[in-house]
């Protein structure tokens, strides 16, 4: 059945209803009569107006198979998988059959998709650059190639540590099991988790963030401890079983396979009706996925009396894990979907990004002035870049350029209300971007000479004092031609911006 407004598991106001999807393998469930106490949700009889929320105990019958992984503390060291997962069955919403393989990762190269069915496979990072907008799921994007409903393997390799990873697809969509978590978590369980001798990097939450849809809401918050905290409250103001639910989960708890995992995404019956007559997830049925009708599940139980609400944390967890690193801090959400938790994700990275330029301000130059004039034949008063706080070989350059009222440009532009030209600040750009060629091609002996601008924009005044932080990354670099994007800022606010098109020369040709 289908997934209620939110094409996997939750999503704004199209979350607030929510149908899950998928379909389900018996699972037993078989927990401690004081261990259920502590997994359900407190708040899960909390009154609504005035009437309590509907519990339904979990069958002794059935027992969720648990593995033994107890991380009761946020790691510092990266994680891959020990060896090959496979996960087969049938999409959400797609309804193709397909198989995807997690498969383990070098340091440093975070959770990449990888369509190996394609002409040409292609390899689509998990991260919110390249989120597409899809209703009810997390999809992304990558040209032409697209990975449906990831949402649900994001959250197993978020809540089981994992930093990198390939998962290898043969299909559009990625299995959807019984609509939960599980079928990843058990299979990378099985598969093993290694330790790889890297630090992990985190963003931690340093100023709060608020994004809102109508009635629903997601904040972000910072948290004393080094710990991931989400708490999710769920309201379906007026569906007489389904009302009110709240779930609490941390990180450090170390329960996640246990407690989140096994949260399968629901429909109310009315939305699972609608999806079935556009057609979709006419391969499912009732007692597959977890369908709400007005008396509860249909041919189904619940696993937890507030299973919605511990979805609504799977999927944010999930969501979130497309910063492309984990976050400490806490995340309160109300009626929040995807489409309100990959808002938030991109506020988070413009958070991230804005103190990775402030911390770099103080960090050791990867090229100081005397590095930087080996390769740019500039010189004063023409050399706009003072020195190179990072560099990643031909990817990407982050630069640095300190405005003195002692410019020479000053005495004549504007000399009562002196401003930066800012066609000295594209210049700036440029001369970072060259650096940033000239690392691949120093030892062919061409040069990168300007041959087009394109997508200028001047979006803040640039004075004395400013402290410019150039980005530059490449497009494409060929051995004729090159393509880079530039951004120029002033501590949070973009300064200029530009795509820049140079012609690679020989360097007695210039």
């Amino acid at each position: 059945m289908p997934k209620s407004t939110d094409q996997s598991t939750s999503s704004t106001q199209d979350d607030a209803n929510q149908a899950p999807l998928s379909a389900a393998l018996p699972v037993e469930v078989n927990l401690a009569a004081d261990e259920q106490t502590s997994t359900t949700n407190e708040a899960s009889d909390t009154t609504n107006n005035g009437n309590p929320t509907p519990a339904n105990p979990i069958e002794s019958t059935q027992s969720i198979p648990t593995a033994d992984h107890t991380n009761d503390t946020f790691s510092t060291t990266q994680h891959t998988i020990a060896s090959k997962a496979v996960i087969t069955g049938t999409g959400l919403f797609l309804s193709d059959n397909v198989t995807c393989t997690i498969c383990p990762a070098p340091a440093d190269h975070g959770i990449v998709f990888e369509r190996i069915d394609l002409d040409e496979s292609v390899r689509i990072p998990a991260l919110v650059a390249n989120v597409t907008d899809r209703a009810r799921r997390t999809t992304l994007r990558v040209g032409n190639a697209t990975v449906e409903t990831v949402e649900h393997c994001m959250s197993a390799l978020a809540g089981l540590q994992i930093d990198n990873a390939v998962v290898q697809i043969d299909g559009p969509e990625l299995p959807c099991g019984d609509g939960s978590a599980q079928a990843f978590t058990d299979a990378i369980l099985k598969a093993g988790i290694t330790a790889q001798d890297a630090p992990r990097r985190f963003h931690k939450i340093s100023e709060p963030i608020t994004v809102q849809d109508g009635d629903a809401t997601l904040v972000a918050l910072p948290a004393e401890s080094a710990d991931f905290q989400v708490l999710f409250d769920l309201d379906y103001d007026g569906h007489q079983f389904l009302r009110r639910q709240l779930h609490a989960y941390r990180l450090t708890q170390g329960r996640y396979a246990q407690d989140i995992a096994p949260a399968r995404t629901f429909s109310l019956e009315a939305e699972a009706r609608a999806l079935w007559e556009r057609g979709m997830c006419t391969h499912l049925t009732p007692s597959q996925v977890l369908v709400i009708g007005e008396d509860g599940p249909i041919d189904n139980t619940f696993r937890f009396d507030n299973e919605p609400a511990r979805h609504k944390v799977l999927d944010v967890i999930g969501d979130l894990y497309l910063l492309g690193c984990p976050i400490q801090g806490r995340i309160v959400a109300y009626r929040s979907g995807h489409s309100v938790n990959h808002e938030l994700v991109r506020k988070l990275r413009d958070q991230m990004d804005s103190q990775r330029r402030r911390d770099m301000l103080t960090q050791r130059p990867a090229m100081d002035n005397r590095a930087i004039q080996k390769l740019l034949h500039h010189r004063y008063p023409m050399l706009m870049v003072d020195r190179v706080i990072e560099i990643e070989g031909d990817r990407r350059a982050i630069g640095i350029k300190n405005v003195t009222v002692n410019e020479p440009f000053f005495q004549g532009h504007y000399p009562g209300t002196p401003i930066m030209p800012g066609v000295l600040i594209v210049e700036a750009m440029a001369q970072l971007s060259g650096l940033l060629l000239s690392r691949v091609l120093e030892h062919t002996g061409r040069l990168p000479i300007l041959l087009s601008l394109d997508k200028v924009k001047l979006r803040k005044q640039v004075v004395p004092g400013d402290t410019l932080v150039l980005e530059a990354e490449t497009i494409r670099a060929h051995a004729r031609n090159a393509s880079v994007k530039c951004t120029a800022y002033v501590g949070d606010q973009i300064a200029a911006e530009a795509r820049i098109k140079f012609l690679m020369v020989d360097a007695e040709d210039e």
